[in-house]
């Protein structure tokens, strides 16, 4: 009996094996694929494991001091366009006084650029006066002020989302797109511009309207679905009331559209096995590298309570009084998460922080602090000789005195995650896929005794003859794009089309992205 139970068993595993290696291969093309969740891994060892990396500080790049900005500056959208760098931002001023919150001369959307991405200007614009009936020698590009082209619409100027639009359909006079929040009705408005500049209203009333909406909330072109993506904030269990206390979650809603105008019903994102948690923005859009992978650097709002730690915290003065108008003003913390997507609404969210307050000092861990730019773009490194660098931008200093500032933090070039194993070793085996190219390219980091090692296998997981993990020449060092070889070279062309699998082993090593070329 025991017999007949083994070979049952036996015959078991070789069918679930046999369903397993009859999967269909996945298709990646000569596309680069980064290594921030499991979709291309079959198995890895336990020495093999995921590692969240976290961005660099460097230095203040803005200081948002003009008369018509103020401590309550952000929700940038930051990128590049040819060789120029664009920042739009809402320009917002916070007077906290004791019970209750000040005069605030400043709702505007602001314009700034650059020419590498650290160094900042305002040009002077000459479209809104400030103060009303002033000078127009300022960056406001979209204020309060009634104009034309708003017709009935009353569009926040101080939740703007701005983007040049990647359709390739896109006319002339609307390549760059602005999401701004509606002061009523309620919803989201769709802006157009041929420079960037100068905006009007593609439609007179809001195009989404299933929200709460009180956040940055954006859109963009997806080249991977070939239509818009919208997402915005919403509470999971209804709205606000009158002093904006949440009712359920701060979460994400998203729908797509053909034309920015007409969106599919809404829905909820889910984040596997990550628990509730209030998310204040979400920063998403695919990853300029891996078009197919959406990136997200949500804010995660988090309100602590008051305690000793509480107390300690920098600026207790001031806490103390934002608190008189409403607790949370003085005792919630943000801090930015990463999270990515391959379907745009199932998301794998870490847990730990991606940028946290960091070391006390004036002006940090309160609400209002590490919200990232929409979103990331690729500068020079300032090290003389080392590859380019990725670039996030990050406000500080939210709500008190009477500016804040934008801080630049920098990180390797798809450095967001990586698989790491120590110097003992550990190894990752794919699922089947299949290729275009010559060659195999990783994006890796290993220590002077470190190294990687890849062999390619047959869908079963029988060493291919010529790309043996034996023939397989070890690699080390530290570049963000080098081929693979074996014995007989790097033209890997004959597998092209077939399905395969690979097994990397990897010793005191970070992969973090791969790609056949």
């Amino acid at each position: 009996m025991k017999r007949l139970l083994a070979l049952c068993l036996s015959l078991l595993i070789i069918i679930t094996s046999s369903i397993s290696f009859a999967a269909e291969p996945i298709h990646i093309g000569s596309r680069l694929e980064l290594l921030v969740d499991d979709t291309l891994i079959e198995s890895r060892s336990s020495e093999a494991r995921f590692v969240l990396h976290h961005p660099v500080p460097q230095g203040v790049v803005f200081t948002y001091d003009a008369p018509w900005e103020g401590s309550g500056c952000g929700y940038q959208s930051i990128f590049k366009d040819g060789d120029k760098y664009r920042m739009y931002y809402k320009a917002w001023h916070l007077d906290v006084q004791q019970g209750k919150l000040g005069p605030n001369p400043s709702n505007f959307t602001c314009y700034a650029e650059s020419d590498d991405g650290i160094h900042w200007k305002r040009p002077d614009l000459g479209l809104f006066a400030f103060p009303k009936g002033g000078s127009k020698d300022n960056n406001i590009v979209i204020g309060l002020e009634r104009r034309d082209w708003m017709k009935d619409a009353q569009p926040d100027p101080v939740h703007p989302a701005v983007f040049k639009d990647e359709n390739p359909n896109c006319p002339a006079d609307a390549k760059f797109k602005a999401i701004l929040r509606s002061r009523g009705p309620k919803g989201l408005l769709v802006l157009k511009s041929p420079d960037g500049i100068h905006w009007s209203l593609m439609i007179d009333k809001p195009v989404i309207t299933h929200g709460a909406f009180d956040s940055q909330n954006l859109a963009f072109w997806d080249p991977t679905i070939k239509k818009y993506r919208a997402y915005w904030r919403y509470f999971t269990a209804g709205t606000t009331d009158k002093v904006w206390k949440p009712a359920g979650y701060r979460d994400i809603r998203t729908a797509t559209s053909e034309d920015l105008l007409n969106w599919s019903k809404p829905q909820n994102l889910t984040y596997g096995d990550a628990p509730p948690e209030h998310l204040y923005t979400n920063q998403i859009k695919p990853y300029y590298r891996a078009p197919h992978i959406l990136v997200g650097l949500p804010t995660r709002y988090i309100e602590r309570g008051w305690s000793k730690s509480m107390e300690a915290l920098p600026d207790a003065k001031h806490r103390k009084m934002r608190s008189s108008i409403s607790d949370r003003y003085g005792m919630a913390i943000t801090e930015a998460l990463f999270m990515t997507s391959r379907d745009g609404v199932k998301f794998k969210r870490w847990q730990e922080a991606f940028l946290r307050p960091g070391p006390e000092r004036n002006d940090t861990w309160a609400y209002g602090n590490q919200y990232i730019a929409w979103q990331m773009v690729e500068t020079k490194s300032t090290t003389e000789g080392a590859p380019n660098e990725l670039s996030l931008y990050a406000s500080e200093g939210y709500w008190t005195g009477t500016s804040n500032q934008l801080r630049r933090y920098t990180m390797r070039i798809d450095g967001f995650v990586s698989i790491k194993a120590p110097i003992k070793g550990g190894e990752i085996i794919t699922k089947p896929i299949t290729f275009k190219g010559k060659e195999l390219l990783l994006n890796f980091a290993t220590s002077a005794a470190g190294s990687i090692v890849v062999e390619l296998q047959t869908p079963e997981g029988k060493p291919i003859p010529g790309f043996t993990e034996k023939e397989g020449i070890e690699l080390f060092g530290d570049t963000l794009s080098r081929s693979v070889h074996w014995k007989n070279g790097s033209d890997v062309s004959q597998l092209a089309g077939k399905p395969i699998r690979m097994k990397i082993k990897l010793k005191d090593a970070d992969l973090y992205s791969l790609r056949f070329q």
